[in-house]
């Protein structure tokens, strides 16, 4: 059963056309990894299904869980189960994480007419998806991300993950800034709430990531469409002689 179609998408930043007629499918459960070279739009189209301002939609559709995602708000995008993990997560000074995630929890189950997690009720949660997740339940008392590692910013997402539960997760290159340790835990954590109903767009750059969590579907972006669309092997073509190997001039002007 498909969950996301995203159709003939046209994208711009400006004058800047940035996608240009992008086609993409993904089915409930499924694990689409988005590859292609700076530039090539990865990060607009998660921005663009996030409900990112900033981006004008020329032209195409995308529907979610027979949704019109276009024409939903942010919030409301969240609430139906959109997330979007950043490349950069935003530190908010002020705020404990722990408080931010009641919040964020609690919106979601007010939209869904569902009743609200009440303190203690919250605290077991959160403590339960720290355990399962690997982090120290002392970071939530922090303000969100102030002052965490690249590793702990990105383990705090996949808590915000875990807790929320959505229906599509967009992993926009969540392996940036990590070193090798700090990757493996995180993809750990990601593959230890992957449920057949969950499914994940994952952006990156690099064949690791991709060794830790192995998707079912490999992508490669160019010039605002996919160019090539397969499964591992791409990813195995392109460590060995990079985008010259699909046949992906890098250097060809848009």
């Amino acid at each position: 059963m498909s969950l996301l179609e995203v159709s003939d998408l046209h994208v711009s930043v400006g004058e800047k056309s940035i996608l240009n007629g992008l086609n993409l499918s993904v089915g409930e459960g499924e694990v689409h990894a988005i590859m292609g070279p700076n530039g090539s739009g990865k990060s607009t189209l998660s921005h663009v299904l996030a409900g990112r301002d900033g981006y004008e939609i020329l032209n195409g559709q995308v529907s979610y869980n027979d949704l019109d995602l276009l024409t939903l708000e942010p919030d409301i995008r969240a609430c139906e189960g959109v997330f979007l993990a950043f490349q950069y997560p935003v530190e908010i000074p002020g705020v404990p994480s722990g408080t931010f995630l009641k919040e964020a929890v609690n919106a979601v189950k007010k939209y869904n007419g569902e009743k609200e997690y009440d303190a203690i009720e919250f605290l077991a949660l959160l403590k339960e998806a720290c355990v399962k997740i690997g982090i120290n339940y002392e970071m939530m008392r922090r303000a969100l991300n102030v002052g965490f590692s690249g590793g702990e910013k990105k383990r705090n997402e996949v808590l915000q993950m875990a807790l929320l539960n959505p229906k599509l997760t967009i992993l926009d290159e969540t392996d940036s800034g990590l070193d090798v340790d700090a990757l493996k835990i995180v993809a750990e954590g990601i593959n230890s709430l992957r449920t057949p109903k969950q499914s994940i767009i994952l952006i990156t750059h690099y064949q690791r990531m991709l060794e830790y969590i192995r998707p079912d579907y490999v992508h490669v972006l160019f010039n605002g469409v996919i160019a090539r669309s397969g499964g591992m092997e791409l990813v195995e073509i392109l460590e060995k002689q990079g985008y010259a190997g699909l046949g992906i001039d890098t250097q060809a002007k848009n």
